[in-house]
């Protein structure tokens, strides 16, 4: 991507999409504020930024606390520069059906999952609205969409996220503004949430097949950075039937999931009573977990719908295949549902 040296800050940046995202941006030789709470993962994040060409400014903060989320934007503005792009993917869940999740418990969720979210986007707004410059992205999910079972307060999140950020592209619009704000909905990937996450299940949790890395989400994330004129990307060719389908048949899909949501979000594996729970503190203070989680060899290093959301009008032509697909996908799911 061009020559000139971004100023980028990635929120839940020791993990996951936060982490691959900003190893992603460190490849282009950007500037990157990574933004978490545990700091043996920051600092091994910061490495594989600078490792991978990138200047990387580690700064530990609960982006749940917006005073100390709007210091730590002032802190990279000082030491870094006018910051270009700001890149909202810290989260946190609880894996449980609803009636056993504690009010303190889903709280804390909708705190650091959705209003972490309105906070980096206040920060970056307030420095971004003088200059009438920079983009905002929104990390999202096909589950901004299409609610799941056993991820009522993730869900309940991401769908208020969406609603959020579509309300504030349209001010910006309105206002001609050359700010820019789009939005990455995911696929199941691969990161070390399941490993981590507060979970009530009798099982290990996992993301529901198919599981992309977190590289493949990375590469929409750096995508959507570039060309942050696009409203919407999504990532995964389960992430376009999901939405589709929801669109098409979501009473199908409600009965569907009742059906198969449960077991598809676990592994025949036994639950670790002992696994570490980051909902409260974070899981990587003293270890460092990486960007991926368990599920390697389950997982796809590549997605060709991501190819394709980059490039609508080389698609446009073959729009409909996709729709006879998810008409196909839609009359599979009504006859199991049955």
């Amino acid at each position: 991507m061009g020559t000139a040296r971004r100023i980028v800050v990635v929120t839940g940046a020791s993990g996951g999409i936060g982490r691959a995202s900003a190893i992603a941006f460190g490849k282009a030789g950007d500037a990157v504020a990574l933004l978490a709470r545990g700091e043996a993962g920051l600092a091994a994040a910061a490495a594989d930024v600078e490792a991978a060409g990138g200047t990387a400014l580690p700064i530990p903060v609960d982006v749940a606390d917006h005073e100390a989320l709007d210091a730590a934007a002032e802190r990279v503005e000082r030491e870094l520069g006018p910051i270009d792009v700001w890149v909202n993917v810290a989260f946190t869940s609880v894996f449980s059906r609803f009636h056993e999740i504690e009010p303190e418990e889903y709280k804390r969720v909708t705190e650091v999952s959705y209003l972490g979210y309105v906070y980096g986007t206040m920060s970056a707004l307030k420095r971004m609205r003088p200059r009438d410059r920079g983009t905002i992205v929104q990390v999202g999910s096909a589950l901004a969409y299409r609610g799941i079972p056993l991820q009522t307060a993730y869900c309940g999140a991401k769908h208020a996220i969406q609603g959020f950020n579509e309300s504030l592209r349209t001010e910006l619009l309105h206002e001609n503004s050359g700010i820019r704000t789009t939005m990455v909905q995911m696929p199941a990937v691969n990161t070390p949430q399941f490993s981590w996450v507060l979970s009530r299940l009798p099982n290990h949790a996992q993301p529901v097949p198919p599981i992309y890395q977190p590289e493949v989400a990375a590469r929409g994330v750096f995508h959507a950075a570039a060309h942050p004129e696009r409203r919407e990307y999504w990532v995964g060719g389960s992430t376009a039937a999901t939405l589709i389908a929801n669109a098409v048949a979501p009473g199908v899909l409600d009965r569907y999931l009742a059906r198969t949501g449960f077991k598809a979000q676990q592994t025949p594996d036994p639950r670790d009573p002992d696994q570490p729970v980051n909902l409260w503190k974070p899981a990587d203070a003293e270890r460092d977990f990486g960007a991926h989680g368990v599920f390697d060899a389950k997982s796809s290093p590549r997605s060709l719908q991501l190819v394709a959301s980059q490039h609508h009008g080389a698609v446009a032509a073959a729009a409909g295949v996709v729709l006879a697909g998810a008409a196909a996908a839609v009359g599979a799911l009504v006859r199991r549902a049955r």
